[in-house]
């Protein structure tokens, strides 16, 4: 009864581990990966919104920190020492059991003029920041799309690789039976070597892609596949040149470099003001000892000790400082004359996006109508050859054309897609767009 037992039980440890091999040998699925998740992925995982995150968080302190010189610093020490004679000072300051100092500004019109240039660089980062944000979404809708293309080309290369082999095939035995010349056969042998040739490419262009697309997102390579629906339609193409005013109005790199203008002319104010009285608020409190001969030296000793004022300063002449301010003043005109570069960029640049729209678009139908001229032909030619009216060899002419046709086709269709990404981020709405998809 028992030995019945165990063989069972071994049995059946036999049948669960065989499952569990069967189940780690199936190859993972790879993960159906929409437009806008592979977006939102890399708005997470991307190294380039860490680094811009922390620039924005930099330029942030900055500006807290120019405005906190209004907030009274405390500092907490003591100086302690024997004194011999009369008691002199330690580190500029009395010696003392315990002492508590604090000193902020009241009123500083130069520190005013820094405080909101701080504040307005701290803007300009917020806009650089957006830019980068608006870079890292291109790059992903991008690669997602040419991935999209290089998915769907493969099913079609594979299926020419498999006619091109056939046709090698047919060719070597009517090359056997002295029906065509061998010159015929190496034709088809090189026609398949180049099927052979697009589909290596296309596949190692995939590869690419995908690895690409991986450290964006942060999945595996291996387990990304792209969802063609998922890419949402494309706007029309405007007849006038209204994107053109609209880049110029709302790009972020045009908005970011005007910020730092503003900020740079702010600046040189404040580099200018540095010049004018300022009022400045001290404090300060010691516990004196009589150890430092303060009973000695002076008639009325006590052990606690404070002072509370107002410190003002009426700066007189300062060459440094003057120098210092023109070249504020040199800063503050070189970042106009850039703001003012960037944003002309931005025009021109969303111009000519513009007009290769439109050109490309152009392009795509003539691809179009070559293509499906290319597929009536192959149709007409595969109804031929099967009646007998038309040869292998022309079978196969008309099918490479047709493919070469539809290689184009993809790629003056990839290339409008791309030309519309780049003119959608010009103008602001390449996030919004993403947004509309599934």
């Amino acid at each position: 009864m028992s030995n019945r037992n165990g063989v069972g039980v071994c049995a059946g440890c036999v049948l669960v581990l065989s499952w569990i091999l069967c189940v780690a040998s199936v190859p993972a699925a790879a993960e159906q990966l929409t437009l806008k998740h592979a977006v939102d992925l890399a708005l997470v995982h991307s190294t380039a919104t860490g680094i811009s995150t922390a620039e924005v968080q930099h330029a942030g302190a900055a500006y807290r920190e120019t405005r906190d010189n209004y907030i009274p610093q405390l500092v907490f020490g003591s100086g302690l020492g024997k004194s011999w004679g009369f008691p002199l000072s330690l580190e500029g300051s009395a010696p003392s059991i315990f002492n508590v100092n604090a000193q902020s500004s009241l009123w500083n019109p130069a520190l005013r003029q820094f405080v909101r240039a701080a504040r307005t660089e701290w803007q300009a980062t917020n806009l650089q920041n957006k830019d980068q944000r608006a870079q890292l979404i291109q790059d992903t809708v991008l690669s997602y799309a040419e991935l999209n293309k290089w998915e769907q080309r493969l099913g079609r290369l594979q299926e020419e690789e498999t006619a091109a082999s056939k046709l090698e095939e047919a060719m070597t035995e009517r090359v056997k039976e002295g029906i065509d010349s061998p010159v015929e056969r190496t034709r088809a042998r090189l026609s398949a070597a180049r099927a052979h040739l697009r589909l290596v490419q296309a596949q190692g262009s995939a590869d690419v892609l995908r690895e690409h697309l991986a450290k964006l997102t942060g999945l595996k390579a291996s387990e990304i596949e792209t969802v063609p629906d998922s890419i949402p339609q494309m706007p029309a193409i405007p007849d006038d040149d209204a994107d053109v005013a609209t880049a110029a109005k709302n790009n972020p790199a045009a908005l970011a470099a005007e910020e730092r203008a503003r900020a740079a002319y702010l600046r040189a104010q404040g580099e200018h003001k540095s010049l004018l009285p300022h009022v400045d608020f001290a404090g300060q409190y010691a516990l004196l000892a009589k150890y430092n001969n303060y009973d000695v030296f002076y008639a009325h000793y006590q052990a606690n000790n404070a002072t509370l004022g107002v410190s003002i300063q009426f700066p007189f002449f300062s060459s440094v400082e003057h120098q210092h301010a023109a070249a504020a003043d040199a800063d503050a005109v070189r970042a106009k004359r850039a703001a003012e570069a960037t944003r002309n960029q931005v025009s021109e640049e969303t111009l000519r996006q513009q007009r290769s729209v439109r050109e490309m678009a152009a392009t795509q139908q003539v691809a179009q109508l070559e293509y499906e001229i290319s597929q009536a032909n192959l149709d007409a030619t595969q109804t031929r050859t099967d009646a007998g009216t038309a040869t292998i060899k022309d079978l196969g002419d008309a099918r490479s054309q047709a493919a070469e046709r539809f290689l184009t086709l993809q790629d003056v269709t990839f290339e409008l897609e791309r030309a519309r990404i780049a003119l959608l981020r010009s103008t602001g709405e390449l996030e919004k767009w993403v947004s509309s998809g599934n």
